[in-house]
């Protein structure tokens, strides 16, 4: 049985097993840093559970920013609850269970979450690859981000809900 809970931050150890079994080295975030962000922004992590097991999560925290800055990466303290844009900082699911919709309920629930909290839209950086992934949510392509995190390019995705509303 699938379930998306919320996290806090007890569950440290965790979100840092799952992020070291889905990113390389250099793009992965370390327990320490995962201290950090779940003591500022536990509320912006969801955990997703199979048969009472972790085995994906989505994070990020709020800004006002439109893209995502590699600083953000390293300075929870940058979260403002009151802030406009939700990025996401991961998706992960541990490759045993990827290519089951995992990554995708994660997304859906954590968009949702957004819009209940009146946030303007959802931001993230992604890999080429990934591009198609995420356009299929609605994120729109803003070109090669100023991020160089982890050594890799990086593409600016947002979702701007405002825009949504003007469309309908």
């Amino acid at each position: 049985m699938l379930s998306i809970r919320a996290a806090s931050p007890a569950d440290v150890d965790i979100v840092t097993e799952i992020e070291a079994k889905c990113f390389p080295p250099a793009e992965r975030a370390s327990r320490e840093r995962f201290v950090e962000r779940l003591g500022a922004f536990s509320d912006c992590f969801l955990i997703l559970m199979k048969d009472d097991r972790p085995v994906g999560l989505i994070d990020g925290m709020v800004t006002d920013n439109r893209t995502i800055c590699d600083e953000m990466f390293a300075d929870a303290k940058m979260h403002n609850p009151d802030g406009h844009w939700q990025s996401i900082f991961g998706l992960a699911v541990i490759p045993e269970e990827q290519h089951q919709g995992y990554a995708s309920a994660l997304m859906r629930a954590f968009i949702e979450k957004a819009r209940q909290e009146g946030r303007d839209g959802v931001i993230l950086t992604c890999k080429k690859h990934l591009i198609d992934f995420y356009s299929g949510f609605g994120f729109v392509n803003c070109g090669i981000s100023k991020s160089v995190h982890g050594g890799a390019v990086w593409y600016d995705m947002e979702l701007d809900f405002r825009a949504a509303k003007v469309a309908k």
